[in-house]
């Protein structure tokens, strides 16, 4: 893999400059990009925010962002997307300052609907520096790089020295760019909530029933952004020749791959390689490991969560969270009620292709959870009105708890009332059954 060109920003002078003068090229009625999660630019960001009042009509957007656009001074003069809500936006979605975009349709190489308004006029992305021939890599955070790459009038990029290079569609010709400034300080780390002591406990019972009684040796895998699926590599040491194939690239999986776990040879897609659109959250070590690696191929967003190819995977199976599942087997991921938390992101095409393709959709989740002082279940006899259904009862075919396994494919709603109150916190269960009982009608 080449390196970066130590004379860059000699041969470059004429596009690098300050982040106020990049985005200089931001005009009134623009509609910009500013990246999702990992690769936000955060410099581009505070940038542009500082133009607002000397620009008018103009459109950003993004997806849980560690940057903080909803403040009144941005929002008298800019209209703020998201695809994904976040610590930094979820007031904002709630009280109608910031747009929520649900998407869950994703084709390789279209922007989404409803993205970036249907238009796209500028793309803010974080670029390693530009290799001898030019090319840039989007490091450990492709997500819509090449895409919005493809379709964006013009491009600035936030050139980020330590930032690695793989295989796959992560890469972008420097000539593309009309704007360039330099990241010279690490970039706040991504908005993700910390876990309590009691969900690290669950996590742990709940990724040792997935990986003892689900996963199969020669399966694909993918594994969902959250708090409990995040770890189900660390205990997948046991199983061979797995798969990954997936969105978000969990720490661990690098240790697999040099254990010989992960080998991707029954792969029907991508075989042999380790596809993702992003890691997040791992040391530095495991970044030198894949940076470079041909066993490590990083696509765009678009790629790898669409459906038309994770149909195509054998034995694939995609373990996601959820905030809540009620007992016939609806996955609420986004929200409580009305209240938007986070995004549908690619859960939904998973769900639905590992359903359909080998009956391994599985959702993962502690049975109950601490709000204050009060103890609540997260299996539930309806959502609270207004919730979101982001996976359909009909694409999930377990639901994990650390009080077991509820296994549904091809259940009745009888048998999987059963199933979910038997996985449920003891302290709920018969309230779980009388309250199923008037509701459905159906007593277990």
């Amino acid at each position: 893999m080449s390196r970066h060109d130590p004379r860059w920003r000699e041969r470059y002078a004429a596009q690098l400059g300050t982040p106020e003068e990049a985005t200089g090229i931001v005009e009134d009625g623009d509609t910009v990009y500013a990246g999702i999660w990992t690769s936000v630019p955060t410099l581009l960001c505070a940038a542009l925010a500082e133009r607002a009042g000397a620009l008018r009509r103009v459109t950003v957007s993004t997806g849980l962002t560690p940057f903080k656009w909803d403040r009144p001074e941005i929002l008298e003069h800019y209209r703020i997307r998201t695809v994904y809500a976040g610590p930094h936006d979820r007031l904002g979605v709630r009280a109608g300052r910031i747009e929520y975009v649900p998407l869950a349709q994703w084709r390789e190489g279209e922007l989404p609907p409803g993205f970036a308004a249907d238009r796209l006029d500028v793309a803010m992305v974080p670029i390693s520096p530009p290799d001898a021939d030019g090319y840039c890599s989007f490091g450990g955070a492709v997500w819509l790089g090449p895409t919005v790459c493809r379709h964006a009038r013009k491009l600035i990029g936030e050139v980020h020295p330590d930032f690695i290079r793989t295989g796959g569609d992560n890469a972008v010709h420097v000539s593309r760019f009309a704007r360039l400034t330099e990241c010279t300080t690490a970039p706040p780390p991504p908005p993700v909530a910390p876990r309590s002591e009691e969900t690290e406990v669950a996590a742990q019972v709940i990724c040792v029933l997935v990986a003892n009684e689900i996963v199969r040796d020669r399966c694909t895998l993918q594994i969902g952004i959250g708090d409990v699926s995040a770890a189900l590599a660390l205990f997948l040491g046991e199983r061979h020749d797995l798969g990954i194939h997936t969105e978000l690239l969990p720490g661990g999986v690098t240790d697999l791959v040099k254990q010989g776990v992960v080998t991707g040879k029954y792969k029907a897609v991508h075989p042999g390689k380790v596809v993702a659109a992003a890691i997040a959250q791992v040391p530095r070590e495991e970044l030198d490991y894949i940076d470079g690696n041909p066993v490590f191929e990083f696509y765009d967003f678009t790629h790898t969560d669409d459906l038309r190819h994770l149909l195509r995977l054998e034995n694939f199976v995609a373990v996601n969270n959820a905030l809540a599942v009620d007992v016939t087997g609806n996955v609420a991921s986004e929200g409580h009620g009305p209240a938007v938390f986070s995004g549908t992101g690619g859960q939904a095409a998973f769900a639905v292709a590992a359903s359909t393709a080998a009956g391994g959709s599985v959702i993962v989740l502690p049975s109950s959870q601490l709000v204050g002082d009060e103890r609540r279940s997260r299996i539930v006899v309806g959502h609270e009105p207004g919730t979101v259904v982001t996976v359909h009862r009909a694409f999930v075919d377990h639901v994990v708890t650390e009080q077991g396994i509820a296994r549904l494919r091809g259940k009745s709603v009888r048998e999987r009332i059963g199933e979910l109150v038997s996985v449920a916190h003891p302290d709920f269960r018969g309230e779980l059954r009388r309250d199923a009982a008037r509701t459905y009608g159906i007593a277990v």
